[in-house]
């Protein structure tokens, strides 16, 4: 796939069987010209404003799924591409790619509009958790969403991904800063003392504040937070900022007409060509005491007349805090690099494999997991060959082959899940893997193998493969089990003289229940130069080991049905 990460693809037309377009049912559109009340004093849309917008949009687009009202509860990380100037028009697209118990992810693009030009760019994309709130009769239990189209799916898919990547992303940066080796540099003389840069701010919530349902509307929070963050970064450089990125809102309480909002903003770090600001809002009624409301990272730029980053000064932290804040800025910056290097770069400019270690685990997983799942949503592969109960397709897109194999077999998924997950037993089945060791347990779900393979060619030297094995239980019943591989490189496991590095870019395995002891099996594989000589005579009708190995599969799944299954690698 070539697309990026939060891309929207547009799919087809979708033709309903009464034969009108499909639209989605909870898609919301928005556009809105920028006149010069919605700009800075540079003439380009605040990005407060924009905020405002997309936060609009997306609630309204809960709010139709979800048939009741809706409250922000987080937004994730947004990279601005572009900034819009007065009389262009910004459209906002918003809509609910999947609902989970009583929340749910909205999916928000945001393109800008030349009308006098007719052109368009895409400016973000971005995703918020919304939550229904709960009526008299208790809890919302929110309805699933019905994907329709192969790009809905897609997005469907993933949304149990992302869902737990927020869930864990606090505990990753502890960690990275736990085990963390960076040290601070030395102080320079030109550096600029971080409170100098420090920003406190007071709004009083008035009705024109709130939302329909009577509290604190929360584009507008963030919309404050948006100001005080630019006004501490212009401090530090003299000049004026332009928003690159923040780093998610993430709302931890609600807010009310008639509290007092204190908002707080300092340089957290200065690289060489940007900043981060953090920022936070908290709330007070009378003389009653703070409660944190939100918080977040953004990060600023300051470009020249050519639209180049300039290099910034230098921050000086001040003890005991500002030493913390400028530690955890260095590792934020560490996984926003990581985050881009393996998931926003199109997967052609990615080389197959990607340096592992702790910090970047949770974006190698996630990006794993969601190539399979772009792969498995495509809606154009073609049946190649069939036999003995085994289908082979194929899909050629963008100089790429790829094929998936499919068989059904008479045991239950998980038990499929959990004899499949465990790669050391897989010599027992296929004969294309002579040896496979464990590496590292990285968590619950996460391995990293070596395995081994024979050589087929007289006088050839067998490959070894570092793979990351990320297993997948089922966010919820209409789920597949999930076994994704992808290389990774190790400095403790160089390339040996003995074998040749090979490398797999997307190889998995989807164990999916048909009835209680039916299970369906699909597994999918990117066609590498050292995957393809196993499949190119397969594909091509002139060879069966492929099936032969499928065959051996299902016979090796149906004779340890009731045993113990593989011990989960947790307690390996």
């Amino acid at each position: 796939s070539t697309m990026r990460d939060g891309d929207f693809m547009e799919d087809p037309l979708f033709i309903l069987e009464s034969g009108e377009v499909y639209r989605n049912p909870t898609e919301v559109k928005m556009s809105q010209i920028v006149l010069p009340c919605h700009a800075n004093h540079c003439g380009e849309l605040s990005v407060g404003q924009l905020l405002k917008w997309m936060d609009s949009t997306a609630c309204l687009s809960a709010e139709r799924h979800a048939g009741s009202p809706c409250i922000t509860a987080s937004v994730d990380d947004i990279h601005f591409e572009h900034t819009i100037g007065v009389g262009q028009v910004v459209n906002i697209k918003a809509k609910v790619n999947r609902a989970f118990t009583s929340s749910m992810e909205v999916g928000i693009s945001v393109s800008c509009e030349d009308l006098f030009s007719d052109s368009q760019w895409n400016v973000c994309n971005a995703f918020a958790t919304f939550v229904a709130r709960r009526t008299e009769a208790g809890k919302v239990q929110l309805k699933q969403v019905d994907p329709r189209t192969q790009t809905e799916q897609m997005e469907y898919s993933i949304a149990a991904e992302r869902r737990r990547m927020r869930l864990i992303h606090a505990e990753i940066i502890t960690d990275l800063l736990s085990s963390s080796t960076a040290q601070l540099g030395r102080s320079q003389d030109n550096a600029v003392s971080g409170e100098r840069t420090r920003v406190e701010s007071v709004e009083l919530v008035l009705p024109p504040h709130a939302n329909h349902q009577v509290s604190t509307f929360g584009g507008q929070i963030m919309a404050w937070m948006e100001n005080v963050a630019t006004i501490s970064a212009c401090r530090l450089c003299n000049a004026h900022p332009t928003l690159r990125s923040i780093d998610m809102f993430h709302f931890r309480g609600p807010s009310h007409i008639g509290d007092r909002l204190v908002l707080k903003a300092i340089v957290n770090n200065a690289f060489k060509h940007s900043m981060e600001v953090g920022v936070c809002a908290e709330a007070y009624q009378g003389a009653g005491e703070l409660r944190h409301i939100n918080s977040a990272f953004m990060i600023f730029e300051v470009l020249n007349k050519d639209g180049k980053p300039r290099t910034l000064p230098r921050i000086r932290p001040e003890p005991v805090d500002g030493y913390r804040r400028y530690q955890e800025a260095i590792a934020r910056k560490k996984i926003r690099l990581d985050r881009k290097y393996i998931i926003s770069c199109k997967h052609a400019e990615v080389p197959l494999s990607v340096p592992w270690d702790i910090s970047n685990q949770m974006y190698l997983s996630y990006s794993n997991v969601s190539a399979l799942k772009i792969m498995a949503a495509r809606g154009n592969w073609m049946l190649s060959t069939e036999k003995n109960k085994v289908s082979l397709y194929t899909l050629e897109e963008d100089q790429m082959l790829c094929f998936k194999v499919e068989t059904t077999v008479n045991v239950p998924a998980e038990q499929v899940f959990q004899l499949l997950s465990d790669l050391r037993r897989r010599h027992e089945w296929d004969r294309h893997y002579q040896q496979c060791d464990v590496i590292i347990q990285a968590d619950e779900d996460d391995t990293i193998y070596r395995v081994a393979t024979p050589c087929f060619s007289r006088g050839g030297k067998g490959q070894d493969f570092i793979l990351l094995a990320s297993r997948r239980k089922p966010c919820d019943p209409r789920d597949p089990y999930l076994i994704a591989l992808r290389s990774v490189t190790l400095p403790t496991h160089p390339a040996t003289e003995e074998y040749t590095r090979g490398e797999v870019v997307v190889c998995a395995v989807e164990p999916a229940s048909l009835v209680v002891s039916l299970c369906k099996i699909s597994y999918y594989n990117q066609a590498t130069p050292g995957v393809l000589p196993y499949i190119s005579n397969d594909i091509a009708g002139l060879s069966s080991s492929f099936y032969g190995t499928f065959q051996s599969c299902s016979k090796y799944l149906e004779e340890n049905r009731d045993s113990l299954a593989a011990l989960p690698p947790s307690e390996l």
